[in-house]
């Protein structure tokens, strides 16, 4: 059962496509696409406002002059090396983290980098205050989500501290700093949440994918058994029991041949069973071919037999598989009509069903005919080699016994199941 569950599970998971990061592990693969998604979104935004930042980091320097060039690569070669693995999706997490802490030192040391340098102006932002959601989402991409809080609320206040602290006692400066810092601060806030947002959504989505896909492993591996378990007993029925009980009744040379040719078929078939020489195709075949199989098989267990055809041109091609069931069950049912009716008035028709679609298989005999609820539960001849045979398949079977005789009525339509 085990490994019909584990060899379902990986054919399932096979049927769902993969990316190259899910490979080896099957349950993150919506979580994978949103990554990918944010990194490009990352990368995309930090090009423009880094941009941004290094035109006016370029053009008006607020340090002073020994702090200048030290402090702009210190900053930007770390928010290049981010965009660029943003936008391939490699090391996002190291070089986001590394510019996350970067940028972080640049804020702390911003008040003695600009003791020298010129005066600041109230209305005129410096070229960090670009970068400070660019941090945010940085640390969006690099840190887990505690870290992510305390960046998104850490860095837009330490920017308008160290804002202050460069502006000194010019108080014109605390409304323009308090804005660009609350702005920092919504926007970043917004930031996160749409990524803790989108990753939850991704993690709920892949962890009911991966339930769907354990839930239909164990459906189908339940079949898979139960099929195997009727297979089985079908074979054990049909084969070796069946064979046992003809032996042991066959008491005229016609009884005795029909044994002989149930006991070789056993031998051949418990030969065959780990080849599924049973299973054969799964290509339609015509509703006549039915007919000639039941006469040939016939045969072999000595019963002469002439298939009655009532087919149209509106009678369905039926799966091979189908057709195997359909087979065995009524050879089974003629096989029983030997046993126990000594054959009399057996006959066999093939008929296209009364809804369009369907094929009808009918086994009749004028025996003495018998009480179907009164069958013994552990008796396979018509539980495993005919109901559950059937209904394998998607198909439907009936028996119908008086003392006037008794039919066996087998019925696939092509819409039940294929």
């Amino acid at each position: 059962m085990a490994e019909i569950r584990r060899s379902v599970l990986d054919e399932a998971w096979g049927r769902i496509p993969h990316t190259r990061e899910t490979q080896a592990d099957q349950g993150s693969f919506t979580q994978a696409r949103i990554e990918r998604v944010i990194t490009l979104i990352v990368g995309s935004g930090s090009l423009v406002l880094g941009a941004q930042a290094l035109a006016a980091a370029l053009g008006s320097p607020d340090e002073a002059a020994d702090w200048h060039v030290p402090l702009v690569v210190a900053v930007f070669v770390p928010l290049a090396a981010m965009i660029l693995a943003c936008l391939l999706g490699r090391f996002t997490r190291v070089f986001a983290g590394i510019f996350a802490v970067v940028f972080v030192v640049v804020l702390a040391v911003w008040p003695w980098a600009t003791a020298g340098g010129p005066a600041p102006a109230p209305t005129q932002d410096p070229w960090v205050f670009f970068l400070v959601n660019v941090a945010t989402v940085a640390s969006i991409v690099a840190f887990p989500i505690g870290l992510q809080v305390a960046w998104t609320v850490a860095t837009p206040v330490l920017y308008g501290v160290v804002r202050l602290l460069q502006a000194g006692d010019d108080a014109d400066f605390v409304v323009p700093v308090a804005l660009d810092a609350s702005f920092a601060l919504i926007l970043g806030s917004v930031l996160l949440t749409l990524g803790w947002m989108y990753r939850s959504v991704a993690a709920n989505v892949d962890q009911a994918r991966a339930a769907a896909v354990s839930s239909y492993a164990s459906a189908a591996a339940t079949a898979a058994t139960e099929s195997e378990r009727v297979a089985v007993a079908a074979l054990m029925h049909d084969s070796v029991l069946g064979a046992l009980l003809a032996a042991e009744r066959a008491s005229t040379p016609r009884e005795r041949t029909l044994a002989v040719s149930m006991a070789r078929e056993a031998l051949t078939r418990l030969a065959n069973a780990e080849k599924d020489a049973l299973e054969g195709s799964d290509e339609p075949v015509p509703a006549s071919r039915l007919a000639d199989d039941i006469e040939a098989a016939a045969r072999e267990l000595g019963v002469q037999l002439s298939v009655i055809r009532q087919l149209d041109d509106d009678t369905p091609r039926v799966p091979g598989r189908v057709a195997r069931a359909l087979v065995l069950a009524a050879l089974q049912a003629v096989a029983n009509a030997v046993q126990h009716a000594d054959a009399q008035g057996l006959t066999v028709q093939v008929t296209g069903s009364a809804s369009p679609g369907g094929v009808v298989l009918r086994v009749r005999d004028t025996g003495p005919g018998f009480d179907v609820t009164s069958v013994a539960p552990d008796r396979l001849g018509i539980r495993g080699s005919i109901h559950a045979r059937l209904a394998a398949v998607g198909g439907r079977s009936d028996i119908d016994s008086h003392a006037g005789g008794t039919t066996v009525t087998l019925e696939w339509e092509s819409g039940d199941r294929w």
